[in-house]
């Protein structure tokens, strides 16, 4: 097992498990989701909030699936970056609480998830150490602008 295999499963792992929980049980998210129902609705999703745990957990077990298995884990980390943001938004609203140590709980619980978005973008990025292609144009824009400057160079010495 690779190295990449062994990060992405870590990193999916907890997408798996709580999306399979909010898909057998979306009624334990649905407090947490009426927080999102405004970005739900600004983003044209279902706004009822067990049909919105319901949509989030599907994403979330569909694609940490995929993660794991390798297959198309780039788009994969991307759906489920894009689930991570209101999740994090709905559930850990730190600014809204008075007590402090629930405050702190709650923001740290913000930043945990803000560190696994974090891997998911890295995640996203991941081409398995192949070059990107950007790296490959610009490469390839290197090697013809030399091959032309040394073209023009033995032209000007035939010709002088």
């Amino acid at each position: 097992m690779s190295i990449r295999t062994f990060a992405r499963t870590l990193l999916a792992g907890i997408f798996v498990v709580s999306g399979w929980e909010a898909l057998q049980d979306p009624r334990t998210g649905e407090q947490i989701a009426e927080e999102a129902v405004p970005l739900a609705d600004k983003a044209g999703l279902p706004t009822d909030p067990v049909r919105m745990v319901k949509l989030n957990g599907a994403v979330q077990f569909g694609a940490g699936v995929l993660m794991m298995a390798g297959w198309m884990p780039r788009l994969a980390a991307l759906a489920l970056a894009a689930s991570l943001v209101p999740t994090t938004y709905a559930a850990h609203r730190f600014w809204e609480i008075d007590d402090p140590a629930e405050r702190r709980t709650q923001l740290l619980q913000a930043l945990k998830n803000g560190s696994i978005l974090g891997g998911l973008l890295l995640a996203s990025l991941d081409r398995g150490g192949r070059p990107s292609i950007f790296w490959s144009t610009r490469k390839a824009a290197e090697r013809t602008g030399e091959a032309l400057s040394e073209t023009l160079e033995r032209l000007g010495s035939a010709s002088g």
